[in-house]
């Protein structure tokens, strides 16, 4: 069994969706102890936007491809065959500026391959058959009934940016991980606190045998 385990937060020992990635890993290889992890960080390496030098590899015919494409290319299916190899890819998703960070749409990006990731024929994906978990983190609330209901737009877009790959997302999500920190939050606390403990409960079960979730 294999991991790829990919953080985006860029707020290094203060993340907590980092925190909650790291649990999920320790909670995997609990469940998996010959299991291996690759690691990704797009928060500390991001990877290259797709720009008009390279970002034009996937529609041009590969012995056209300027030294620029190539590398790109290249890049793309070295992403590619990250998922492919795993049996389960595990995300950290915060948001930033209500949708998600510019590292993942990146990484989304150069995942959207022709004849790697999707047919180009039948449009089929063929990342899909494995697990992908997603930990999302919201600073604020983002519930039905709060001021800001709607405004995420990073747990609705992912599904929607990966459908050509065949990848579905679980999400697995934390509200107000600002309430903490921020003094006009702090009457917030126990729900950021009980949103947490569910989280990381949810973590916690996410591997354990059917018999012992019952």
């Amino acid at each position: 069994m294999h991991l790829l385990h990919i953080d985006s937060s860029i707020r290094g020992e203060w993340s907590v969706s980092r925190r909650l990635t790291a649990r999920a890993v320790t909670t995997w290889r609990a469940a998996h102890p010959d299991g291996t992890v690759t690691y990704r960080d797009l928060g500390s390496a991001p990877l290259p936007h797709l720009d008009s030098a390279g970002g034009l590899a996937r529609m041009t015919p590969a012995d056209q491809h300027t030294p620029e494409q190539r590398e790109s290319w290249e890049l793309s299916e070295q992403l590619v065959d990250e998922v492919k190899q795993a049996d389960v890819v595990l995300l950290g998703l915060p948001l930033y500026n209500y949708g998600a960070p510019s590292s993942v749409k990146a990484w989304v990006d150069h995942l959207i391959v022709p004849g790697l990731a999707y047919d180009l024929t039948t449009q089929q994906g063929l990342l899909g058959g494995r697990e992908f978990v997603v930990l999302a983190t919201r600073g604020g609330g983002y519930g039905e009934n709060t001021p800001r209901n709607g405004w995420d737009h990073a747990e609705p877009w992912l599904p929607h940016g990966l459908s050509m790959t065949g990848l579905q997302p679980r999400f697995i999500s934390t509200e107000l991980t600002l309430a903490t920190s921020v003094p006009a939050m702090a009457e917030l606390i126990p729900l950021h606190e009980a949103s947490l403990a569910a989280t990381e409960e949810e973590i916690d079960n996410l591997w354990l045998p059917a018999s012992a979730q019952l």
